[in-house]
């Protein structure tokens, strides 16, 4: 059986590092792996994604409509747009963040302040979390992607494989332990 999860942010939120962490680990775990990264725009806060696709036999990863098992969202409005990917039953993980595009910031398109309400609305399973608060918290907002991680493998069950380990050899040698805190506080969080 195969499992599908989409990531979903802005440039620069640490999406590519959260997949290629998931990557590994799930290999770790016996699964076959595929992943998929869409670079739109994102050195300039544009939409970034990627797609992974795990299980005994996965030929690619791009994940169809209403194909993902899990969506992961460094930012609520990301989560709307990436909703027709997840499945019927699926989880949908969201930072309750804000980060406007230019659309928004030049006044063409309005923001849509109503996310979490709509989100919760359209799915059943939906957890509101508060990454990059958190992350700051701990001392830099770049470990909002692991607080995502630790989230997304305590709803997912995937305590297969020393997730620590894997954040501890792919993080910045000084952000370590700062990021392992970011990964128990995600995985701790109501």
């Amino acid at each position: 059986m195969t499992k599908s999860i989409l990531l979903v942010g802005v440039g620069g939120q640490g999406t590519i590092l959260i997949s290629k962490i998931l990557t590994v680990g799930l290999t770790r775990m016996g699964y076959q792996v595929k992943m998929s990264e869409i670079h739109g725009m994102s050195q300039r806060g544009g939409s970034v994604s990627t797609q992974i696709k795990y299980g005994d036999d996965v030929y690619a990863p791009n994940i169809g409509l209403a194909e993902a098992d899990m969506v992961i969202s460094f930012e609520k409005s990301e989560a709307l747009r990436a909703l027709p990917y997840l499945k019927k039953g699926g989880t949908l993980i969201t930072d309750e963040r804000e980060i406007y595009p230019m659309p928004v910031l030049s006044g063409e398109q309005s923001y849509p302040h109503d996310a979490i309400e709509t989100l919760k609305q359209r799915v059943d399973n939906v957890i509101v979390i508060r990454a990059a608060e958190t992350a700051e918290k701990l001392g830099s907002i770049k470990a909002q992607n692991i607080v995502l991680l630790g989230a997304l493998v305590k709803a997912m069950g995937l305590d297969g494989v020393d997730w620590k380990a894997l954040v501890s050899a792919m993080v910045p040698p000084k952000a370590v332990e700062m990021n392992l805190a970011a990964y128990d506080a995600g995985y701790n969080m109501e």
